[in-house]
């Protein structure tokens, strides 16, 4: 404690961001301070602590801080840091499921109404998220059936006329890509979809009668019973409406709970009015008070300007909360207000939300135990029982596949602190040798992995323990190129599937896990989840090789071509399937073109 206490007289009066270390020189928590000696002195002297602000303390082996320019600066390098770093003690935002919004691209003459689960900072308009019953895909039917948005990503081209495709028949489509809507007209439906989206539902509901009158007394009944189901999911979406809400409130309501070690925050979606869903996150914290833990998760959630309302709503105080509107006006270009209901429409609401999160907590705690079992306290065993040098925060898993030394290709799989961590995923062709050979496939992907650790330590930082898919053979294969290269500091085991066993380089024995230890069902999932992600790389490559050695000697047909029909039809069993007229809709393809790749296909017997 002597170091720490001897830094703690150090620490200047700066804004900035302060970061807690454990004996292994993992960063367990990062935190942003207004005044870095007073609040980082708070964890050490201040009397009053939650269970788990204690735990944390209790690992910190040290800490070091680094001053920013002023707060909104310190919360950017704080949100930085958690992203790169994950700490224990922070929160780390993972719920159920990502939410799927809709998207409209202005900048497109005739843009497309999109479903995505992902928002980003590209200028475009998105709505949502849909949750609480109501279905994304219902929306968007309503939207193509009543405003004529066109449903496809086809590329247009004005010097290309195309046929209107069934879309257009079935009254799904304007037919953009066939003349038959001018831009002006097109943008003035897309204008009345944005109003309905945004919550005004009249006009869509007045039109869908009278189209559905229309088609009836033509006998058109098919098309009759589609608006019918339209007006039945309008009449859905309008219950979701609060009476005493005004139909312009647009807000997320925050409520917080906890037991002091583990907590949870509900977050309810209120969108023009209605309340279109909920979401809950569990996690453990290691912050002072329940603003501070609050106060974390809007700087956290709402990073790099994710769909933020027009308020954010909480029963009770959010720290710094003057400081995170002026961070999110800047990541966002929106003004957002924070808000501490005590009265009123917006009580009920974070009432509501505090019910909701009450409830949660009561069903989470068990699950994030359980969770923890199979993750950090996983990785904990796994260090004592095969005595590795690291806690293995960080481990990477590889895979090789390939049938018969054809299209071999390796896997890099990537969990962290027990969890996998897809964004860090990466794939490998095998490129210095033909054949079937696992061995020496092994040698070249961790060789171009290594030296990554100094060409490229920002992507690609050192992992704690790397694992092997395979026995002892591949195990020192790798470990030849580890002395070979001097790599130190890296623990390396391997697991071999047939019996579970685990081996460790220099020792002919395996370890031998019981089937039910929490270490060797981790060991399994990230060995399976190398195995899936090299098998559907190893799949993509080699239906696109099926492709080019079946379609090569078409005239015409380059690689740039090839991939585009990849791109329209999935693989070659949808290319054989597809019609001519399919086929001219891909960019590049001509009549010519389309009769060359029908007659190839035909003549090597595929149609």
């Amino acid at each position: 404690m002597s170091v720490i206490e001897d830094k703690l007289k150090l620490l200047p009066d700066n804004p900035g961001v302060y970061v807690m270390l454990d004996k292994d020189g993992q960063i367990i928590y990062v935190g942003k301070a207004k005044n870095l000696k007073n609040r980082v002195r708070q964890y050490f002297f201040n009397s009053v602590k939650t269970a788990k602000v204690m735990a944390m303390v209790s690992n910190i082996a040290d800490f070091y801080y680094i001053i920013a320019p002023s707060e909104i600066d310190a919360l950017s390098l704080e949100n930085n840091l958690i992203k790169k770093h994950k700490p224990r003690y922070n929160i780390l935002l993972k719920d159920d499921k990502t939410y799927p919004y809709l998207k409209i691209d202005y900048k497109e003459d005739f843009p497309t109404l999109r479903v995505t689960r992902k928002i980003k900072k590209d200028g475009a308009k998105y709505f949502g998220p849909f949750m609480g019953g109501i279905n994304v895909n219902g929306v968007m039917d309503i939207v193509n059936l009543v405003y004529g948005l066109r449903p496809c990503d086809k590329p247009l081209n004005k010097d290309k006329i195309a046929k209107p495709c069934l879309n257009y028949h079935i009254k799904k489509c304007s037919a953009p890509c066939a003349g038959l809507i001018s831009v002006s007209e097109y943008k003035e439906n897309v204008s009345s979809a944005i109003a309905f989206l945004s919550g005004d539902v009249s006009d869509a509901e007045k039109i869908m009668r009278e189209r559905m009158k229309v088609a009836a007394d033509n006998e058109q009944f098919e098309l009759a019973l589609k608006y019918k189901e339209g007006l039945e999911f309008l009449d859905k979406i309008k219950l979701k409406r609060l009476t005493s809400l005004n139909k312009f409130i647009d807000a997320d309501v925050l409520a917080y709970r906890s037991d002091g070690i583990y907590s949870v925050i509900n977050l309810l979606f209120v969108r023009s009015g209605r309340m279109v869903g909920s979401k809950n996150f569990s996690f453990e914290t290691a912050a002072l008070t329940s603003a501070d833990a609050l106060g974390e998760f809007v700087s956290r959630y709402y990073k790099s300007g994710k769909d933020v309302p027009e308020e954010i709503i909480a029963g009770e105080e959010i720290a710094d909360a003057e400081l995170l509107e002026s961070y999110l006006k800047a990541e966002s270009g929106k003004t957002v207000r924070i808000i501490f209901a005590k009265q009123g429409v917006r009580k009920q609401l974070s009432d509501m939300a505090e019910v909701n999160a009450e409830e949660h907590l009561s069903v989470a705690v068990d699950r994030i135990k359980h969770k923890d079992d199979m993750t950090v306290n996983a990785c904990r065993a796994l260090k004592e029982k095969l005595g590795l040098k690291n806690y293995p925060k960080r481990m990477e898993c590889y895979d090789i596949s390939h049938i018969s030394g054809v299209d071999r290709v390796g896997s890099m799989v990537v969990f962290i602190d027990g969890e996998a961590a897809k964004s860090e995923y990466r794939r490998f062709k095998i490129k210095t040798f033909e054949g079937n050979d696992d061995f020496r496939s092994l040698q070249e992907v961790l060789s171009r992995r290594i030296e990554r650790l100094e060409s490229s330590p920002e992507k690609f930082p050192k992992p704690d323990l790397i694992i092997i898919d395979g026995g002892k053979g591949q195990l020192s294969s790798v470990k030849e190129i580890f002395d070979e290269k001097g790599i130190t500091g890296i623990d390396l085991i391997s697991l071999a599937k047939r019996e579970e066993e685990v081996f460790l380089p220099g020792d002919s024995r395996p370890v031998v896990l019981k089937k039910s230890d929490y270490c060797l069902r981790m060991l399994q999932r990230i060995r399976d989840e190398a195995h899936r992600f090299a098998i559907t790389f190893f799949r993509s490559l080699h239906g696109k090789r099926s492709l080019s050695s079946v379609l090569d000697g078409v005239k015409g047909l380059g690689q740039v071509k090839k991939d585009a029909l990849i791109l329209r039809f999935k693989d070659l069993s949808g290319i054989i399937s597809a019609e001519k007229d399919e086929l001219t809709e891909v960019e590049g393809i001509g009549d010519s073109l389309a009769d060359a790749i029908i007659s190839k296909l035909t003549e090597e017997g595929l149609k």
